[in-house]
């Protein structure tokens, strides 16, 4: 484009200097077609000056210029998928956060009555044209309960802006007021879409047929008293979310809030300083749960973590979850981010026997063997020996590389199979005991872990490993280890998961005494 400008100015000035040199000729008193040179060089102009200017295709090859860089990088740019991706993380961020449409599109993430989630030191904003596409998108799908806030913010800004046209937009009031309108007629607000067709066809299109006869339709159902009511707008239903309100609490929840380990009377004297990551605990949590809870230095007995322990916090122990602080190093993070990079596509979930894509899961992934490269070697035997789990094929999986870029999450779910169909049991090493995920970036907001029937989430901290144990004693799943990947509000998450596998580990994790256990 900038090219494209310098050339586009050069032509430009030999234009007008064209057109200043002309002027200035018709303007001169003295010049007189009496003059023989005066008069062949106006008969030259108007024979051959003139076309040649008028017909020059220095701007086609200007123009041909830009569309030829275009198509270069044509496969690189964002497609209409992407574009409708990104969109719906908006939507998400709305939901999940409780934000405000008009907020957002103002460039602040703010709830009601609550202090920002989110500042950014460049405050951002949507365009009307912006709002549009999302509440197009919305529109597009049936969901009215989301085209109609992000079209309110569409029209709203178009009022602003009537009479001034940005060459990059495609959308105009018009546009917006009509999806606007139709939207409120399927949500039961017949009036209103009655108010806004009529503004239509009295600013942009007084002839537009499909819009006169809709006005004349809206106005026999309220004569008639069809539509007096409006139906009050519902969020659409997730298929799997069954407790979405809790789930969206635990994300909303403070980073930073004040947590449990290192509290009085709490073993934490090893001097690892606590971390203040959690919420308050579970009204149902038994009080001796604190005493279990804080900050050590672990060998698990193992040489390996001898002259470097582990520093442990202990965040819940029931289920068992525990975050391991500084587990690998920032160079090693960048190494594995960077193995996996090219290999990146979008993640799939179990669905019966098969795997597919789901809207309940929105990031991208990749599997590295820990053959691949010696950090990946060197962190499968520290995550060996901090877990005393023998993680050799095929008794845990490959790393699989994550990243959750805009509104990336994944929904409530558990790491274990809960149906023997499930592909987890082709590797013949039963279900998932355990998950390691260890966060290899850190992001601005949002991103947390939340655990929904146990009630309390973990922020990302970057380069710690979070562990749990999936499976109790006896073999069972443990339902309290529910848990989802928080929609990341700002930032770019990049997660490392290892999950390993009940086969081999009978004598290294064994069953208790308690069948229940």
């Amino acid at each position: 484009l900038r090219s494209y400008l310098r050339d586009e100015s050069s032509r430009l000035r030999l234009l007008r200097r064209f057109y200043e040199k002309v002027q200035a000729l018709h303007q001169d008193p003295e010049a007189s077609v009496d003059n023989p040179l005066l008069a062949f060089s106006l008969i030259k102009r108007l024979h051959s000056d003139w076309p040649n200017v008028i017909y020059s295709d220095q701007a086609t090859r200007n123009t041909q210029a830009l569309h030829a860089g275009l198509r270069e990088v044509e496969q690189e740019l964002p497609g209409a998928e992407d574009l409708e991706g990104a969109a719906r993380a908006l939507m998400r961020l709305q939901d999940v956060y409780a934000l405000s449409v008009k907020g957002l599109a103002s460039g602040v993430f703010q709830r009601a009555g609550q202090p920002p989630l989110y500042s950014p030191s460049r405050r951002a904003s949507l365009s009307a044209d912006d709002c549009f596409h999302v509440g197009k998108v919305a529109y597009d799908t049936g969901d009215y309960y989301h085209s109609i806030a992000w079209l309110e913010e569409a029209v709203s800004l178009f009022r602003l802006s009537y009479g001034s046209w940005n060459l990059e937009d495609r959308s105009s009031l018009e546009d917006a007021l009509d999806h606007l309108a139709f939207s409120y007629f399927m949500a039961g607000n017949i009036s209103h879409a009655l108010s806004l067709s009529r503004e239509f066809l009295r600013y942009a299109d007084p002839r537009n047929q499909r819009v006169s006869r809709n006005v004349a339709k809206y106005k026999k159902l309220l004569e008639t008293g069809t539509g007096a009511s409006a139906r009050p707008l519902q969020r659409p239903n997730s298929t799997r979310l069954q407790s979405r309100d809790a789930y969206e609490e635990l994300c909303q929840r403070p980073r930073g809030q004040v947590g449990l380990a290192g509290l009085p009377g709490s073993p934490s004297s090893s001097g690892v300083p606590p971390h203040t990551l959690l919420g308050p605990l579970p009204p149902q949590a038994a009080p001796e749960q604190l005493l279990h809870l804080g900050c050590s230095y672990e060998t698990n007995g193992s040489p390996f973590l001898l002259l470097q322990p582990a520093k442990k916090e202990m965040v819940r122990t029931q289920p068992h979850v525990a975050l391991y602080h500084d587990f690998i190093t920032d160079a090693e993070a960048e190494t594995i981010k960077g193995l996996a990079g090219p290999w990146l596509q979008r993640s799939v979930v179990a669905s019966g026997e098969k795997q597919q894509k789901a809207e309940y899961r929105i990031s991208k992934s990749a599997w590295l063997k820990d053959t691949a490269d010696p950090v990946l070697r060197a962190l499968e035997r520290r995550m060996a020996a901090l877990t005393g789990l023998d993680l050799r094929p095929p008794y845990a999986e490959h790393l699989q590389v994550v990243n959750y870029g805009l509104g990336g999450h994944y929904e409530p779910h558990f790491d274990h199979a809960t149906s023997t169909k499930s592909p987890l049991y082709r590797m013949k090493s039963g279900n998932r005991i355990a998950t390691i995920m260890i966060y290899l970036s850190a992001v601005e907001a949002g991103g947390s872990t939340a655990f929904i029937y146990a009630n309390f989430s973990v922020p990302v901290v970057k380069n710690a490993a979070l562990f749990w144990w999936n499976l109790r004693r006896n073999g069972n799943g443990d339902g309290d280890t529910l848990h989802a990947g928080c929609p990341v509000l700002a930032g770019d998450k990049w997660v490392a998961n290892k999950w390993i596998h009940e086969h081999g580990q009978e004598f290294r994790r064994p069953c208790s005494a308690d069948p229940q256990d």
